[in-house]
């Protein structure tokens, strides 16, 4: 990581002291030669990592801090064996009230989460199938707090804060575009039944991944390891379809878009896509993913450059061609 974010933001000149937000990601209680108690931790935000101490520690005056958690420090720039280190002078837990912008701590989505599950939400709204719009809606309203904040992933691509429904916006937004194309084409094409797909094919990455507070994914919950998010999805469905009394051919072509949007057996999906909307779904999937894969790894390198090798991309190198 670079240089943290905190460190530019400087309330006294005179002793380089600082202060801001940042993310505790470490901490140990420790003791001094003297037998004193202090605090070592690692504080981090969007930016990078320091070291930070908080000499003469006491659970009553300062408070106890756990890994993953938010705090507002005020503290004094040293050097230290060549490299920055931080003495806290003063430390409190973050406050619902301080409206903490997150994307100043942790990798976040573009867009603001709200703003995207508004505007899934709408696309919704537009349905005329009813069980497909009460489906979405239901799954969609049930999941939104999570959503708010969920990753995509533990890794690769979208794992950030609000990368689902990132994701998800995204490849709404280019499945308009394709379905206006093969609509007019195909008037069979149910362009409902893609959307509703969309919206709901990794809905089950919310009990998949174990995300903490600041919404990255720490690893994958048990019934994650052990069913997986497809599996997961298609239950989701399940229940919520006999909970709305949803059409059961309705219910299915969504399940099956959830079981084969990763079209074959090596990557989850134990049947191909059967059906024009499927195929979409699964094709705006794997190209949604390969495009962010893509754009993140290229923004590491300068034009007429090539990336290491990206094992997520079958190994590839990628040439940043600086053509616009």
């Amino acid at each position: 990581m670079g240089r943290m974010n905190l460190l530019n933001n400087i309330v006294n000149p005179a002793n380089n002291q600082v202060e801001g937000f940042c993310v505790v990601k470490s901490v140990a209680i420790k003791s001094n030669v003297k037998g004193s108690d202090y605090l070592d931790m690692i504080l981090a935000d969007a930016g990078g990592e320091i070291s930070a101490k908080l000499w003469d520690y006491s659970i009553e005056q300062h408070g106890v801090y756990e890994p993953g958690s938010i705090i507002k420090v005020r503290a004094t720039v040293n050097i230290w064996k060549d490299s920055e280190q931080l003495k806290i002078d003063r430390i409190r837990a973050a406050r619902d009230s301080d409206n903490v912008d997150m994307s100043s701590l942790v990798p976040c989505a573009p867009l603001p989460p709200q703003e995207m599950y508004d505007g899934i939400i709408k696309v919704t709204e537009s349905f005329t199938d009813n069980d497909l719009r009460m489906l979405t809606q239901y799954i969609l309203r049930e999941n939104r707090e999570e959503l708010l904040r969920y990753p995509a992933a533990l890794k690769l691509h979208h794992a950030m804060r609000g990368g689902l429904l990132y994701h998800t916006h995204t490849m709404l937004r280019a499945a308009e575009a394709i379905c206006d194309v093969y609509k007019k084409l195909y008037p069979a094409l149910s362009c409902e039944l893609v959307y509703a797909g969309i919206i709901l094919h990794d809905v089950a990455k919310v009990p998949e991944l174990t995300v903490g507070g600041l919404g990255l994914a720490t690893g994958y919950s048990t019934p994650g390891q052990l069913l997986g998010h497809i599996n997961m999805g298609v239950a989701i469905v399940e229940r919520a379809a006999a909970e709305l009394m949803i059409d059961a051919s309705t219910k299915e072509l969504v399940q099956h878009i959830l079981l084969s949007h990763h079209s074959v057996p090596e990557y989850g999906s134990p049947k191909p896509p059967m059906f024009p909307e499927a195929e979409i779904v699964s094709q705006i999937d794997v190209l949604d993913s390969r495009m962010f894969e893509m754009f993140d790894a290229l923004a590491a390198v300068s034009d007429g450059e090539f990336t290491e090798r990206q094992w997520a991309l079958d190994n590839r190198q990628l040439y940043k061609h600086g053509h616009k």
